[in-house]
């Protein structure tokens, strides 16, 4: 699978927005290219590899897919696990927004290898934000460095998306600390042969907490007890998946020698406050997989059309990247993938911003979280479905590659909260919470910008769910949470995929942008905004008999 990491792309994007303390052009440059040479020689060979290999579960311990364990170390000592984070313990310190660029990389090269940052990411920040100075100066270098790895323990069998439900234990002892017991499914890089240790951060709850989310509690429960002990926690088994076949999605169960040592992080009965530390930054980092994916698929189809002779045009025969309809489809592909690079970069530099103390940037990245996860990752599920297109029969048979790509991009918008729960989460949370405040400072934004046209009928959108939801109908508002979402993500990338396109820089560069820019404006947004002519018609599902289903 051939997959060169769009750099050009990556500094445009990055030049147009600036951003809070970001380095000068020649030294963003020349991390990205260094990134750029581990994620193509590196992880991207591997892709194909982790995906027909797997990984395997042998005696409780997980054995990765061939040549994974060798590129992590690779990826650990130079240093590229470090990039976004506090220099007070050994990270580097530098923008999110640049993070997301090499983040990038590692997803579009490889994204069941790239899962295992991103999930000790999440776990840092958690520790970082919520935990007391011992934790941080016991995990947080460690974790930082790449030397361990951290996971997040939400789901359980009984309990999928409703973490009300949660059923796990933690007992106080005498000592201060806690023995925890319970079961967790889906949990991401659960157990490795990448580091020694491995730091779980785990909801569950205390003796007598109250009922739902608000009797949650969040809590560190590593591999390997500091003093060096194994803990009470095992990998009871992986799960067998339609894709990331290299990422062990594990079983993890606790306290089956009678409870796994575990320390409070937070306080108690706030753990789904600190979750949310770990959540809302992944979600984004969720987004920026589904641009990746996109991307690399983009990029595969865009080789196999130009070698691919079918046809004949002006006498002879052709390869099939000369035919009309092939060059919508890969025009199609690369204006959506161009967008929503665009679109995550431009979130995470409103979250830079924040962490620098900007209240109304702070409120920008809130509302574009959820709008980033979910249109961001539905959009690589049809970039790769184009990609199979593109392929003909040749993409419904394994071995061309295009099919994994279509299997991997399918796990995005369900997990990190399924898309349903982020649309809930922008109508409910984001916009009727606040009394569509920061929806409204967003658009407003957009109102100089060449997708202007599109603004008007969104904001009516917006005014029809702030009014509905004051009324109390929330299953109304709910049933059009999705096309509302669907057509404010297309919105709000296409305005992003605009910017700079009369800036000074290569013509040809440039014209290429504009090409592409002009497609997503004339034939990608229409449709998407179209959706909002079904906000509020009666059959939108709120009221069906559900006895006729």
């Amino acid at each position: 699978m051939t997959y060169t990491p769009p750099v050009a792309d990556m500094m445009f994007v990055l030049d147009q927005l600036g951003g809070q303390d970001m380095p000068d052009n020649a030294t963003r440059e020349a991390i990205l290219t260094e990134a750029a040479k581990l994620a193509r020689d590196v992880l991207a060979p591997l892709n194909r590899t982790g995906d027909t290999k797997g990984c395997r579960l042998d005696n409780g311990a997980v054995v990765t897919a061939p040549g994974f364990r060798d590129a992590y170390a690779q990826y650990r000592d130079a240093g590229w696990n470090g990039l976004p984070f506090t220099p007070d313990y050994g990270g580097q310190g530098l923008p999110l927004a640049l993070s997301f660029a090499v983040q990038e990389m590692w997803q579009g090269a490889n994204m069941a290898f790239g899962l295992c940052p991103m999930l000790n990411q999440a776990a840092v920040e958690a520790i970082e934000a919520h935990g007391t100075k011992e934790q941080k100066d016991l995990y947080l270098a460690k974790l930082i460095s790449g030397e361990w790895t951290g996971t997040m323990n939400l789901t359980e069998p009984q309990a999928g998306s409703d973490l009300a439900a949660i059923t796990a234990k933690a007992v106080r002892q005498a000592d201060g600390i806690y023995r925890l017991t319970g079961q967790k499914i889906f949990i991401t890089y659960g157990e490795h042969d990448f580091t020694p240790n491995i730091i779980h951060m785990v909801l569950a709850r205390t003796p007598d907490a109250p009922e739902g989310v608000k009797g949650l509690s969040l809590f560190i429960v590593p591999k390997i007890l500091p003093d060096g002990e194994r803990n009470d926690v095992a990998c009871a088994g992986i799960e067998h998946k339609l894709g990331i076949h290299a990422s062990p999605t594990c079983t993890m169960a606790y306290g089956e020698r009678g409870g796994a040592v575990a320390w409070m992080i937070g306080k108690e009965h706030e753990g789904i406050k600190c979750m949310f530390t770990m959540m809302n930054n992944a979600r984004l980092s969720v987004g920026l997989q589904g641009v990746a994916l996109a991307e690399h698929a983009y990029q595969h189809a865009l080789a196999y059309a130009r070698q691919r002779v079918q046809g004949v045009r002006g006498g002879k025969r052709v390869p099939i990247v000369e035919h009309a309809d092939v060059k919508r489809m890969l025009l199609d592909m690369k204006a959506r993938v161009e967008a929503g690079r665009a679109f995550t970069y431009e979130a995470a530099a409103a979250l830079d911003r924040a962490r620098a103390g900007d209240t109304d940037a702070l409120a920008k990245a809130g509302l574009l979280t959820p709008v980033v996860k979910a249109w961001c990752t539905d959009m690589a599920v049809t970039v790769a479905s184009t990609g199979v297109q593109i392929h003909g029969g040749m993409g419904y048979i394994e071995e061309t590659g295009a099919a994994q790509f279509y299997r991997d991009a399918r796990i995005l918008p369900i997990y990190e909260g399924t898309n349903g729960i982020q649309a809930q989460d922008l109508v409910f949370r984001k916009i009727i919470y606040d009394n569509g405040a920061a929806a409204e400072a967003f658009l407003k934004s957009l109102e100089q910008s060449p997708v202007k046209s599109f603004v008007s009928p969104l904001r009516k959108a917006t005014a029809w769910i702030l009014e509905r939801g004051k009324a109390g109908e929330n299953d109304t508002v709910a049933a059009a949470s999705v096309p509302y979402l669907d057509a404010f993500g297309a919105t709000a990338a296409g305005a992003a995929l605009m910017r700079g396109l009369d800036s000074g820089g290569d013509a040809a560069f440039l014209r290429g942008k504009r090409q592409t820019a002009a497609f997503y404006l004339n034939h990608i947004l229409p449709q998407a905004a179209f959706r909002l002519k079904t906000i509020g018609r009666d059959d939108s599902g709120a009221g069906a008999d559900i006895t006729l289903l």
